[in-house]
Order: structure tokens, then C-alpha cells, then sequence
């Protein structure tokens, strides 16, 4: 998962560990102070070229990589040059990209990030993507590639400033960069290193500690601490060069002289004994790489740029996160909602009844009304009716001489069901008034319709209770009948009616998904379709129903997990998968994280929709960042994901 701050599958580690550190220092000694400290051995490395680089890589092929005023340098392990690109670059990180190697620097005049994707053995340049200047001076910078394969760089500046953009797509750099997010960073940042296993961005803060960021382009903007100074964690004077292996993290302590690692455990990270760099002045700059059971290290001195080398055991080994489940794209993404903050919350469909490509999305603005949009994401219509937090559609509703469709939301200013009638041919909406209702605070809604037509609209409260009403528009006034009452022990949010087999599903946010008869005179006698800590992750959000043509699906939005889970809508409810839902790179659309409503399609909508769609709530807009919004999703590529019939 990406929004709340955790390794993945890890525990974090505990903030409440650092705060007890912090107040039991001056009475109890350090843990740290019982490890023992040895000597690493080092060994100077004068190459023949590029000697006032201060910026190195040492790549998995054994060769390495440099840059300084005179370009960027591929030498053997010799120090022979093995090719050159004339420059003046500063801050070095690189990826394979195929059979290529895409180098990220900074063109140190302009201060412009800038990468390279070039020949592997020559450093002939066959793309360049150049980013926008910065207006902070670039400390450094990070490549770092998502689970879907995505490049991102980070970028590291002066005075706590810092930015993630997007580059690549699995396969080539972007024709142009995408801004991903700003960050906040600690004012003393000046180096970092990623974790791509465990999406982890490491950054240094010279004289306080080392932080762990999410580094995926959905994780929230929260850090934990990995190590701190003495007297609060094990580095004594000032944290500099930061470097990623296989299995966990180096960091150079550098008046100290020393080396401390740490391993990735279920439990957080693990500091290991430091080495001490007999030697060295001022160690500053760390590049290693993972070598049979070893590491070996390149360290560059800050005092007067000499070069050391080593290798030490590190028999370590990547942590499985055990995390990976199917991604799928958005093909399309509507525009934001005019409210800041969290405001975005549930969609809902209405299927043009001769011209499937007019259909229209609705969306709830949970802080001001209600949006309407098209197939291709653009606002049409907003209502300004208040805070509406959930809503569904039905069509066929009497309302006294006319048959229109019909949209209800629930009204948390007034606790009210807020109807909407929809123009059967333009799909516009208009405000049909409010049916109060007896609830202290009205949550989630879904609607449903029995077979001789009548409508119900079904909302929820906090505390759990469930009204079903009745809907009548025959003497040309919308009214609600309350026709019965049901609760579950804990908060609700989302259900879905299931039409054509009138069962009632319900999501209680902490507990589990359960099924019900969906008639006014039926029994509610729940059955439990999914629990709460498989593959469902608290919170239980948006429910919604894809009709088969053999049989249905139910699509749950696992909140806790930013995932989305199928299963089947017939007893005996088999789990079909789940999926998530990242950014499409070639179109610019964010990846989808915290979903609260959602809604599916079955219906032919043309083109990609031709097997449906999916639409969900996005928690964080992000390419560019600003309020949220909807993704849509197409339905096939759901069903080819998980396999489904």
C-alpha cells in the first residue's frame, strides 16, 4: 500500500521507539553503544581519468560511472576510460532502460535535470529529455522505478525543497517530464538513495538523522526515522552519502569516519555495527554494489576528493514485500472538483437510453454538490446543493404526468435524500427537492428497483442504522415512503442493489461486506460475503455491482490497501482477485490511491468501454498535483487482468 506511511509488507518502524529514546537518553545508555565497531579495509583508487569527479556510480557490470566539469566518464574497475559525453554535469544516478543505460544528471550551469539514454558501452546518446530549470539550487538527484515499471526521478534541493517526476514509461523516456508532486523535505538535505523493492525514498538531514519517505507517486507526504544522532539513535556528528543494497541502506557518517548499515526486517530497519574508514578526512559521497554475498563500496572524501574502495560482507537479502497483485490503467480522467481538500467521494452511471456514447458520470462533491461529466472526463454541469456524499441512479420514475430517470444523493446538511431528475435526452440534471429522513448523520446511499418498478433509495448512518425508502412522484411531488429498517454494529459507507436478483449488499467500513434480500418486506438476515484483513484492507468503501451476462461481480474498494477487490455476487461469493489501479504514463493520468465511492458498468459505452467501465473516487490528484477527481477505467482490462470469464 502507498498512502499511510509503512514498508511494504512491514511494520514501520515505531515513531513511539524514537520518542522513548529521546526521553531515556540521558538515564539509560544507547543501544547502539553495545555494538561493536571495527575496521573496514580501504584501499585507494586513483583512475586514470575523471579524478575531480565528485559524483560516481558504481554499476552492476562492475564498470563505473562519473560525472564532472569535463562530461560524463564510463571507466573499468581499472580507472580506464571506456567512453565519454562531453559536458559539465553534476549528480549521477542511472537504470538500465533495456539494452540501454538512462543516466540522471544535472547540467550544472543552467541547473537543469537532464537525462541521457544512451548506448551502454559507448555513452552515444540516443534520447535526452531535459527538465525544467529549478528555482532552488539541486543538491541531488534520484532515479527511481514503480511497480509498474514507471521512471521517476527525485530531485533533492536546498532549504527542505524537492520534486518527483515522471520521465520514463517501462520501455523510454517521455517527450516530456510530468511533475508528479513537491516535497518537503528536511532543510539540510543534501543526499538520497531509493529502494525500488520496497518504494522507500531515503534522505539524509546532515545534523539530525536519516528519513524514510514513500517514494511511489501515490504515498502520502508522511517520513519515518530511520536512525537520528547520538544522543537519540547510533550516528555521532553528521550524516552525508546515502546508498541502497539489496536487503537495506549505507550511510556515511562522515566526521566520524564511519560506516553504518542497516537491515530491512519485518520488524524495521536493523542498524548493524559500524566500520570505522581509517584514512579518510571527510567521507561525504557512497556508491556500492551487491557482489556474491558481498558489497563492494566506492567512497569519495570531501576533503580532498580522493577515492577509496572496499568490499565487506552483506549476505543480506531483499525482503519480499509479497504485495504484488495485477495494475491496471485509467484511459481517462475527469476533470478536478471545485473543492479543496478531500471533497471528491462517489460516482454513479446514467446510460443514455439510445446513444450509449452520450452516458454521463456524476460525482459527488462531499463538500459543495454535485458535478456531472462526460465519457472523456469534462465537467458539464455542477449543482451546488450542498454536501452530498453518496449517489445512485435509476430510471423509470413517475413524477406525476412525466417518466424521467432519477439521481438521489444523500444530503449531510440536511440528513436528507436529495433527488435529482435527469433529461432523458441531454442528460442534464435538475434539483427535485429533499425527502427529510430521521438519521443524525446521513453517510452512504445506493438505490434500487424491484421488478414491478417501484423505486427505494437506501441511506446509512454512522452508528450503522439502514432506512430503505420508498420513492413516489405520482401526485407530481417526490416523497419517500420509510418501508423498513436494518443496522450493522459499526459504520457504514457503501452498498449496491443487485436489480435483477434483489439482493442488497452493504460494506461495514471495519468488519465485512454483507448480503441481504433486497425487498421492502424481506427478511435482514445478513449473510458475510468478505472479511475485513484478507485480501479487503480497511477501510470498506465503495461497493458496486458488474452485471454478467452469466452472473454478476462485486467490486470493492479496499481502502486500506489502495486496491480493488472482485468477487463474485452469487453465493457462495468466490474471491475472483484483486488489482490496482496505477498511472498511465503515455497519457499523463495519475494512479488511482484512498478511493472512497466507485461505480461499473456493464453496458457497451463504445470504444475501449465496449466492456464496460469502471469509474473511481482518486484521493490524490497528482500529474499535475490539485484537487481530486475520477478515473475511469475499462472493463476489460479488469476482466483480462484477474482472468475473469
Amino acid at each position: 500500500m502507498y498512502h499511510r506511511f509503512r514498508l511494504t509488507p512491514l511494520a514501520a518502524l515505531a515513531l513511539s521507539g524514537l520518542l522513548t529514546a529521546c526521553s531515556g537518553a540521558a538515564d539509560q545508555p544507547s543501544a547502539y553503544s553495545e555494538r561493536s565497531v571495527q575496521n573496514a579495509a580501504l584501499q585507494a583508487w586513483s583512475p586514470a581519468h575523471a579524478q575531480s569527479a565528485e559524483s560516481w556510480l558504481l554499476l552492476n557490470n562492475g564498470q563505473r560511472l562519473a560525472a564532472n566539469a569535463d562530461g560524463l566518464w564510463l571507466l573499468d574497475a581499472r580507472g580506464q576510460k571506456r567512453a565519454q559525453h562531453s559536458g559539465n554535469f553534476s549528480a549521477l544516478d542511472a537504470r538500465m532502460l533495456g539494452e540501454q543505460l538512462l543516466i540522471a544528471t544535472t547540467e550544472t550551469a543552467l541547473q537543469q535535470p537532464t537525462l541521457l539514454q544512451a548506448d551502454a558501452d559507448s555513452l552515444t546518446v540516443r534520447r535526452k529529455l531535459v527538465l525544467p530549470s529549478s528555482d532552488y539550487r539541486i543538491e541531488n538527484l534520484c532515479l527511481y522505478r514503480d511497480d509498474a515499471s514507471n521512471l521517476h526521478l527525485f530531485i533533492i534541493g536546498e532549504e527542505g525543497k524537492g520534486d518527483q517526476w515522471l520521465v520514463g514509461s517501462a520501455s523510454q523516456l517521455l517527450e516530456q517530464a510530468a511533475h508528479v508532486r513537491s516535497l518537503g523535505l528536511p532543510p539540510e538535505a543534501e543526499h538520497c538513495a531509493v529502494d525500488e523493492q520496497q518504494h522507500l525514498l531515503y534522505v539524509n538531514e546532515e545534523s539530525v538523522g536519516i528519513w524514510a519517505y514513500g517514494a511511489h507517486p501515490e504515498a502520502e507526504l508522511g517520513r519515518q526515522p530511520v536512525d537520528m544522532l547520538a544522543p537519540f539513535g547510533g550516528l555521532q556528528e553528521l550524516v552525508a552519502g546515502l546508498t541502497v543494497i539489496p536487503g537495506g541502506l549505507m550511510a556515511l557518517d562522515a566526521d566520524a569516519r564511519q560506516l553504518h548499515s542497516y537491515r530491512l526486517t519485518a520488524e524495521g530497519w536493523e542498524a548493524l555495527a559500524p566500520l570505522v574508514l581509517d584514512g579518510t578526512v571527510e567521507p561525504e559521497r557512497l556508491t556500492a554494489r551487491a557482489v556474491d554475498g558481498q558489497a563492494e563500496l566506492l567512497i569519495v572524501d570531501g576533503d580532498d576528493g580522493r577515492l577509496y574502495q572496499s568490499r565487506i560482507d552483506w549476505p543480506h537479502k531483499t525482503l519480499n514485500s509479497n504485495e504484488s497483485m495485477p495494475m491496471v490503467q485509467p484511459l481517462a480522467q475527469t476533470e478536478s472538483v471545485p473543492s479543496v481538500g478531500d471533497a471528491a467521494d462517489d460516482p454513479a452511471i446514467w446510460l443514455h437510453p439510445t446513444d450509449p456514447a452520450q452516458s454521463r458520470v456524476l460525482g459527488t462533491d462531499k463538500r459543495n454538490g454535485l458535478a456531472v461529466y462526460d465519457l472523456q472526463g469534462q465537467q458539464l454541469q455542477y449543482l451546488h446543493a450542498g454536501r452530498l456524499n453518496n449517489v445512485d441512479v435509476r430510471s423509470g420514475f413517475q413524477l406525476g404526468e412525466q417518466q424521467l430517470d432519477l439521481a438521489v444523493a444523500s444530503n449531510r446538511d440536511h440528513n436528507s435524500l436529495q433527488l435529482f431528475g435527469i433529461d432523458p435526452v441531454a442528460g442534464g440534471l435538475r434539483d427535485l427537492g429533499q425527502i427529510a429522513t430521521p438519521l443524525d448523520e446521513i453517510y452512504g446511499l445506493c438505490m434500487g428497483q424491484a421488478a414491478d418498478g417501484r423505486i427505494y433509495a437506501i441511506a446509512n448512518d454512522k452508528d450503522g442504522r439502514f432506512l430503505q425508502y420508498r420513492l413516489d412522484g405520482r401526485s407530481g411531488e417526490a416523497r419517500g415512503e420509510l418501508v423498513r429498517e436494518f443496522s450493522v454494529a459499526t459504520q457504514p459507507e457503501g452498498c449496491v442493489v443487485d436489480d435483477q436478483r434483489q439482493h442488497l449488499f452493504i460494506g461495514e467500513e471495519g468488519e465485512a461486506v454483507w448480503a441481504l434480500d433486497a425487498g421492502e418486506d424481506a427478511s435482514t438476515e445478513m449473510t458475510r460475503v468478505i472479511n475485513v484483513d484478507g485480501p479487503v484492507e480497511a477501510d470498506i468503501e465503495g461497493l458496486a455491482l458488474y452485471q454478467h451476462p452469466e452472473h454478476p461481480y462485486l467490486v470493492i474498494s479496499s481502502q486500506g490497501n489502495d486496491s480493488y477487490v472482485v468477487t463474485d455476487a452469487e453465493p457462495p461469493f468466490a474471491l475472483r482477485g484483486s488489482f490496482r489501479i496505477g498511472l498511465n504514463a503515455e497519457l499523463g493520468i495519475d494512479g488511482v490511491s484512498e478511493t472512497d465511492g466507485l461505480e461499473v458498468t456493464s453496458a457497451n459505452l463504445g470504444g475501449p468501454w465496449s466492456a464496460g467501465m469502471l469509474m473511481v473516487q482518486d484521493g490524490r490528484k497528482r500529474m499535475p498535483e490539485g484537487n481530486q477527481n475520477y478515473k475511469y477505467v475499462p472493463w476489460q482490462s479488469i476482466a483480462d487482468a484477474l482472468q475473469l470469464d
